[in-house]
């Protein structure tokens, strides 16, 4: 190909996505001076702007966004052209994974995960990354973390996204506790006192939607915790009842730990945890093999929540 070849490509494809220089050369591990000379090679070598300076910032030209989506396509078909061998070497492979999630998916997925990753790849490695307040994308797209898995909206659109779980939400009590006495209703539902799990410290959610504008009444939420493993050992102690999703409370001992668990009397929205990367990992090979592993272990952890 005259005046350009495949790893021009590359960087024509993550520059028009990107529309900055330095985001371009951080995505790609390259130094800005070094991607400024790749743009001014693209621009002879199509005789085009590529990226036109917008006020403080740059966008692409109209040729390049144009171009993107054959340039995409070119370059994930010619990096799907390394599967066969790269799947076929994995035994021989010491890939790191990182993996952003919270604590809840933490606890039931991370040594399925490993351990099924590990039959194929026996020196892999799993680190997972907390899950932070700021939108997942950034990080997908800078190459910060493979994978994150999670409910967030705070996507890009261009993010691609696998849902891997629904679940709903049950009521965790001590056994014996007084709720028990007779069929749980709202009414007396909002008779205890409850304990809610948020990272970012909300109190209210779902529950509290559907008690107030659909019975008109309201919960006591006495104290809110940032994840639910500092509580679990306390409620056979007391009378609160702590909300969680099913996939916690069917992945503890609730026996042994002298608890139950109970149905609210209503229906509420499901949680819908997805896996999400970002687009230019799509026909890596050892990724995708990572996805759908993870997409394997998910449905044999999660049963009937699975999709």
């Amino acid at each position: 190909m005259k005046g350009y070849d495949l790893d021009l490509l590359r960087y024509l494809q993550v520059l028009v996505e990107e529309e900055s220089v330095s985001l371009a050369a951080r995505r790609l591990k390259v130094s800005e001076p070094a991607m400024s000379r790749h743009l001014a090679k693209l621009r002879i070598a199509f005789a085009d702007p590529i990226l036109v300076q917008s006020g403080r910032s740059m966008s692409a030209s109209v040729f390049a966004k144009g171009i993107l989506a054959s340039v995409q396509d070119l370059v994930r078909t010619a990096d799907g052209l390394r599967e066969t061998r790269a799947l076929a070497n994995l035994a021989h492979l010491k890939p790191s994974f990182t993996i952003r999630a919270n604590d809840l998916i933490v606890a039931v997925l991370a040594v399925p995960l490993l351990l099924a990753l590990r039959k194929e790849c026996p020196q892999c490695e799993v680190i997972w990354a907390p899950e932070l307040d700021a939108a997942a994308s950034d990080p997908l797209r800078d190459g910060g973390i493979d994978l994150y898995i999670g409910a967030t909206e705070l996507m890009k659109p261009e993010i691609r996204r696998q849902t891997i779980l629904r679940d709903r939400m049950r009521g965790l009590i001590r056994k014996n506790h007084p709720i028990l006495a007779h069929p749980i209703t709202p009414e007396s539902m909002v008779q205890y006192d409850y304990i809610s799990v948020s990272r970012r410290g909300r109190a209210q959610g779902p529950i509290d939607w559907v008690l107030r504008n659909q019975y008109g009444l309201t919960r006591s939420i006495v104290m809110v915790v940032p994840n639910y493993h500092c509580m679990i050992e306390n409620m056979k102690t007391t009378d609160f009842v702590l909300p969680l999703p099913g996939l916690v409370i069917d992945h503890i001992s609730s026996k042994a730990l002298g608890l139950t668990a109970f149905d609210f009397p209503f229906s509420l929205p499901n949680i819908e945890a997805f896996q999400a990367w970002h687009p230019r990992r799509d026909t890596d090979p050892v990724h995708r093999w990572l996805r759908e592993t993870l997409f394997k272990v998910a449905h044999q952890t999660f049963g009937s929540s699975a999709p």
